[in-house]
């Protein structure tokens, strides 16, 4: 099956940043827009078998078991337990693909993220730009183009370098798919939050689809830095050291679920989600946050473009020149980029990252003075060369209050 997220190559240089754009910039810019996500593409899914659990409750023994509302809700919407973790996920009907906001359904699918098929999330196919009816114009704020900012190879060992990032992977009905996500600190569980951060993008396919399947998050994946030829007979442990981590919950903006698309910019400026995890084995005992021992607060009052100074992102690009294998970073001044009149302005910053780094963070000087999450990767050309994320205001904070309160006492 092809993927169905673009990826980017080389981008052209920049003027001065001061600048601002015409609205023919904007218009202009919709030849090219497209988003990073990932768009890696598995061959055959011959082992989507295991046990399902919905829960890491009871999972130490053969005797796994489904949550009575898990198995309620799944009765709700026709799905049959068995048949599902026996591969009816991959009926991907539209009458029956589950879209609403509270519709998400992730029973966990035991040792269906092996190494394998973690690996074969790896193809990205070439993304397509939009058409100029895609965008209606910006505000008169968007920044001079950024030069290309070189993405840097992250060193091992990942977790000593950034703990709290890694990949996120899901089912499409292309395939298996790839992004990039961030563990994030939960108010109501200091210090034991079981958070995800992401683009919204890689856990609901926006306007003309619903919820990914089978989502599922691996904290510093290929944690030693492995070139992608000594993965091939790589151990659970290599490249998922902090174990697998199911989406128990996930939650986007409205505004993606009714207006994002496959690429251009719709819903980019709410391109965001937040996913609330949970360990496929049962683990210890531990939260996510004590696992990787780290979580990055999110500043939902972060300075404008004009104030914050550098920002990095933090991914695993996928399509060529790279693998997505290896963690990657990207350090630059933010620009401005308005897509939309009637949505809120995105940061842009020059990155030569390209698709399978959708959703990773973006980490800056918050307003404490300290480091944290103020965005996260959404879109950027089909020839890279920088990166846009939203600014994280009252939509993407009522988001993530809301999975924090759902799960509150739980850490």
């Amino acid at each position: 099956m092809r993927p169905i997220r673009p990826s980017f190559a080389a981008r052209r240089g920049r003027s001065s940043r001061r600048g601002t754009s015409p609205l023919l910039f904007a218009v202009g810019l919709a030849t090219t827009l497209a988003l990073t996500a990932t768009a890696c593409a598995s061959g055959d899914d011959t082992n989507a078998g295991g046990d399902a659990s919905a829960s890491a409750a009871g999972s130490g023994d053969d005797k796994i078991t489904i949550p009575d509302d898990i198995k309620d809700r799944l009765k709700e919407h026709g799905i049959d337990v068995d048949k599902w973790k026996n591969g009816a996920w991959k009926n991907w009907d539209k009458d029956d693909w589950l879209r609403e906001a509270g519709d998400y359904i992730n029973p966990i699918i035991e040792d269906l993220w092996d190494p394998d098929r973690m690996r074969e999330a790896e193809d990205p196919d070439q993304g397509k730009g939009v058409d100029e009816s895609d965008l209606s114009g910006d505000q008169g704020v968007t920044d001079p183009e950024p030069a290309p900012v070189a993405a840097k190879a992250v060193p091992a060992a990942y977790h000593d370098n950034a703990p709290e990032a890694g990949k996120v992977f899901f089912d499409s009905p292309e395939g298996t798919m790839v992004c990039s996500a961030t563990v994030v600190e939960d108010p109501a569980n200091p210090g034991k939050s079981n958070m995800v951060w992401t683009a919204g993008h890689c856990v609901h396919a926006g306007k003309k689809g619903g919820w990914y399947r089978n989502i599922a998050f691996v904290p510093s994946y290929n944690n030693d830095a492995k070139a992608a030829a000594d993965l091939k007979n790589a151990t659970q442990e290599e490249v998922a050291p902090y174990g697998v981590w199911w989406g128990e919950w996930a939650q986007t903006s409205d505004q993606w679920i009714e207006q994002g698309g496959a690429t251009g910019g719709d819903g980019a400026a709410y391109d965001f989600a937040v996913i609330q995890v949970t360990p496929e084995k049962g683990g210890d005992g531990k939260s996510l946050e004590e696992t990787v021992g780290s979580a990055l607060p999110v500043d939902f009052d972060a300075p404008t473009v004009s104030e914050v100074g550098d920002i990095t992102a933090t991914g695993y690009p996928a399509a060529k020149p790279f693998d997505g294998e290896t963690m990657f970073q990207c350090a630059d001044q933010p620009g401005r980029l308005s897509i939309a009149e009637s949505e809120p302005t995105m940061y842009r910053i020059g990155c030569t990252m390209t698709g399978g780094s959708s959703g990773g963070g973006w980490v800056a000087t918050g307003s404490d003075g300290k480091p944290a999450l103020v965005s996260n990767t959404s879109i950027g050309p089909v020839s890279a060369g920088w990166l846009a994320g939203p600014h994280l205001g009252a939509e993407a904070k009522g988001i993530y209050d809301e999975v924090s309160e759902k799960f509150a006492g739980q850490g």
